[in-house]
């Protein structure tokens, strides 16, 4: 009778601890959520010239990635006037200087080798190295597509403009085609340069690359 009745007592205690503690852990999972880590690798319109800090790419990015409930980090790797040379180049440093591997490359650059006539041969070269040196560091990466200037002339225009969409599918990776959409033909959206975009401009670049920027993701 002791016995059964010790049983009882201890179950009666058991019962509700067990039950708190299936309550609890779903709570303890969610409380620690993954933080990605984006790199944007690029030039001046990722590195958000002559604008303050709060209104470039990166900043405005990492607000909308917060919105939609990604806690995610998007570190300003942009260098104002850097090309796909200067890219190649600085690649694996800064991928070095990181405080962990980032979930998702952003590559934007070839509009300053474009502004400069620079052979699109050599463009591709350029950024096709970059590729592949991020996709044997196993790193996902989203292309940002460029378009040359049309007073380029017609056969360099073809020949840039294949580029983005060309490596995209060598390395099946997934292609933005052009970073600077919504924005190019509006003035209003500029600075007096009419190269750069204004904060306002920067908000229309990130409201069209933002659903491409979560679906790259890991698990986007």
């Amino acid at each position: 009778m002791l016995k059964r009745a010790a049983s009882r007592f201890l179950r009666s205690i058991l019962r509700p601890i067990a039950a708190l503690a299936l309550a609890a852990a779903p709570a303890a999972a969610a409380a620690t959520p993954q933080a990605p880590l984006v790199l944007a690798f690029g030039d001046s319109l990722t590195a958000g010239y002559q604008l303050p800090l709060a209104d470039g790419f990166t900043a405005q990015l990492e607000r909308a990635l917060r919105g939609k409930g990604i806690a995610a980090t998007v570190h300003n790797a942009g260098v104002s006037g850097d090309t796909s040379t200067g890219g190649r180049a600085r690649l694996a440093w800064v991928l070095g200087g990181l405080h962990a591997q980032p979930d998702l490359v952003i590559l934007e650059l070839g509009a300053n080798d474009m502004l400069r006539g620079v052979d699109p041969a050599a463009v591709r070269v350029n950024l096709d190295a970059m590729l592949a040196d991020l996709r044997a560091r196993h790193i996902p990466v989203l292309l940002a597509g460029m378009r040359a200037a049309p007073n380029l002339g017609a056969p360099y225009v073809r020949r840039f403009d294949a580029i983005y969409p060309e490596l995209a599918s060598k390395y099946r990776v997934p292609l933005y085609p052009f970073f600077l959409d919504g924005v190019t033909l509006h003035p209003d959206l500029q600075l007096p340069d009419r190269l750069h975009p204004t904060a306002r401009g920067v908000a229309v670049m990130v409201r069209g690359i933002l659903p491409a920027v979560v679906r790259a993701l890991p698990h986007g």
